[in-house]
């Protein structure tokens, strides 16, 4: 199967427990994780100051991984962060390497 980008769009709450998780997870070699401001949230969502701002903060984690791999992990997640509201999407991954 294809490689695939998968990108979890969390609370920050969230952040500590999916970063442990992935980096316990058997699927996982490398990814990244980063603070971000998150838009499009519904404003009932969003505390007084991020409706204020119109955005809200979030945590935004980068993998790839074998797209069946992608499923089972999100399988596991699904399991784990169940209501979380942990919102994802896969990208397919044209190519990939390192530069030596």
């Amino acid at each position: 199967m294809t490689d695939v980008c998968l990108f979890l769009l969390g609370a920050p709450e969230l952040e500590e427990q999916l970063l442990d998780q992935l980096l316990l997870h058997p699927l996982i070699r490398t990814f990244t994780s980063q603070a971000i401001a998150s838009h499009g949230v519904h404003p009932s969502e969003l505390d007084a100051s991020e409706q204020v701002l119109g955005r809200g903060d979030g945590v935004l984690i980068q993998a790839v991984l074998a797209g069946s791999d992608a499923d089972a992990l999100l399988t596991d997640l699904r399991r784990q962060l169940a209501g979380s509201k942990l919102r994802y999407w896969l990208c397919p991954v044209l190519t990939q390497g390192e530069i030596e």
